[in-house]
């Protein structure tokens, strides 16, 4: 029997914004846990966001959360935003 192969990680546009903005070494920190979370399982300190429709989960890259949602039929993780810890939960 073949593994499952991994997820599939998009940037929104503003994303990528997000991301294209950071220091070099936190970009590093994201993109290589983006590669993580692509694994399947996923690595990296993710957690499920509660009271947010439809789900969103986050990953925790030191002070950087990283909210995504899933879409397990296309098997697409999609990174909505890469912001610091006290503007991430704000819509």
């Amino acid at each position: 029997m073949n593994a499952p192969e991994g997820w599939r990680v998009e940037v929104t546009r503003p994303a990528a914004r997000e991301i294209r903005r950071l220091d070099r070494p936190v970009r590093d920190r994201i993109l290589s846990a983006l590669e993580g979370l692509a694994e399947d399982p996923p690595t990296g300190d993710v957690k499920r966001l509660s009271g947010i429709t439809p789900p969103q989960w986050r990953l925790r890259v030191g002070d950087w959360p990283v909210r995504f949602s899933r879409d397990p039929e296309t098997r697409t993780i999609l990174i909505l935003h890469v912001l610091p810890r006290g503007r991430a939960y704000r819509e």
